[in-house]
Formats: structure tokens, sequence, C-alpha cells
């Protein structure tokens, strides 16, 4: 994918390692007396080092990269300690990363890694939208039911997280780590009396409309970093035999070609009265 992401010019470097307190993320070492960007995937791209190169060795450049991953961040930085790891989150938060800043407090939650969040200023965990319905959450994948698919019988979901509408997803949330995926179009689940069992059991949800969505780009873009980033196993697109629906499978196959990654992905067509009329591999 192409994003922001940093230049050393190595004849401008002194090795001061000036930039190195400015990176709280990690991606910067100085090696053989020249400061190096030690992984991409530590990038954040938002340039705080270069203020801090007396020399301007340093400059953001787009190119093609790696996705930034909090997580990997989170894990590198998490040995340096909390002073270290609220050094980088008020960087995120500085910068208005409210995405990358609920990963990694949520991350400090899963591997109970206390932390003082009275020390982030104004910190309320919320997504980038300010939508407090949008926060993310992560459920436990629920026991299995034998029963016919009656899902009203016995009031049985197979969600695992929250939330669900492809716009509202961070697509590196730990629900879509090497997670099988259902993208569902918004009218399908209506369609399916027996939704959960057939097609949500097991599997991580994105819900989207190709024909009343806006910015359909960003959505090709969020499925290619689950695909690139999250590493998603597979892909299952549920569409309706509508015209307009077939745009959410040519979205997902634009999002595996621009990932470069060959995940396998299953379209299934459903007709307006409920029945499977299509299900193959594409």
């Amino acid at each position: 994918m192409k994003r922001n992401i940093i230049k050393i010019d190595e004849k401008l470097c002194n090795g001061c390692g000036s930039c190195i307190q400015g990176c709280n993320e990690g991606a910067i070492q100085l090696i053989n007396g020249k400061a190096v960007m030690i992984s991409e995937l530590y990038c954040d791209g938002l340039g705080a080092c270069i203020g801090e190169c007396p020399e301007g060795a340093i400059e953001l450049i787009e190119k093609e990269a790696e996705p930034y991953d909090e997580i990997a961040v989170m894990k590198r930085i998490a040995i340096n300690g909390e002073e270290a790891v609220i050094a980088h989150l008020k960087h995120l938060q500085n910068h208005n990363e409210t995405e990358w800043l609920n990963q990694g407090i949520n991350w400090c939650k899963e591997n109970n890694y206390l932390i003082d969040l009275s020390k982030l200023d104004n910190y309320k965990p919320r997504m980038a939208c300010g939508c407090s319905g949008s926060l993310e959450k992560d459920f436990k994948q629920p026991e299995s039911s034998n029963n016919s698919g009656n899902l009203s019988a016995n009031n049985r979901t197979e969600l695992k997280q929250w939330p669900v509408q492809l716009h509202l997803l961070n697509p590196q949330a730990s629900f879509f780590q090497e997670a099988d995926v259902l993208l569902a179009s918004d009218c399908s689940a209506y369609t399916f009396s027996n939704f959960h069992n057939k097609f949500l059991k097991n599997k991580s949800l994105a819900i989207a409309c190709p024909k009343l969505d806006n910015n359909i780009q960003s959505y090709i873009d969020k499925i290619s970093e689950m695909i690139s980033a999250s590493k998603i196993n597979t892909l299952t697109v549920l569409i309706m035999e509508v015209p307009c629906c077939s745009g959410l499978l040519k979205i997902a196959v634009s999002a595996r070609e621009k990932s470069g990654k060959n995940i396998p992905i299953k379209a299934v067509t459903l007709s307006v009265r409920g029945d499977i009329i299509d299900d193959k591999w594409v």
C-alpha cells in the first residue's frame, strides 16, 4: 500500500541520535554511527523525528510500504516500561490518531499491562468518529448450538465483535487477526433466516452497501489492509441477486489485488426470497 513514511539521508546524518528521542515507536536505531529505520512496520508516518534532526537528514515521503502495525509497536516498546508506552500513546493522541491510540490501549488491557490512563490528556475510549456506539468490542466466540437455525427460539448469536459497519471498523482490530471474514450486504441478513449459523458462525463481520454508502475507495483500502496487515485467512462475500449488489464483490476483488496477497474469496449470492442461487470461489 502507498503511505507516508520517513526517508533518512545517510550522507547528511551525523549520528547524533536526536531523531531516536523523537521516535516513540522505536522505528529508528543508530547502526554504525548512522540513523537507520529498522522496520517500516514501526514507522507511523507522522514525522515527529523530522523536527528533532539538526542536519535536515530526514524527510517524509509517500511510497509503497507495509502498513504501520500498532500491535507490533506495542509489543516492541512495552519492554521499556510504562513511561515509554505513555510517551508513545501521547504521541498518537497529539496527532489525533484515535484509532491507533485505542488499539494501543486495548493491547495493554488484553495483556494485563498496567498503565495510568490519567497521564493521557482527557482520554476517552472512543473511535475517531467520536461516537460511543462505535466503541470497539471483541466478544468471546459464542458456544456452538445444535439448533435448526431458528435463532428466535434460543436467542443465539454468532456475532464476534462490535462495530460491524465497514466505515466504522478498524481493519487491524484484534478480531480480524488471521480471521475468516464475512463481508455481507446490508440486506442479506434480513433475507436469509439462518444467517447466523449458515454464514456468520466462526467469522468476523463487516457489512456494507455499494449503492448507498459513500467513499467506496475507503472500503477497498480497509479490506486490503485486513488482508495485508491483519492477515485474514478467507473472505466470504454475501450479496443479493440485484445488480447493484455485485459492486460489493468487485470491492473485495479490488482489495485483494491491491494487497498483493491472493487470499481465497468465496462469493455467495442470494435471491430476494432468501434462496442461495450461487456459491463459488473467485
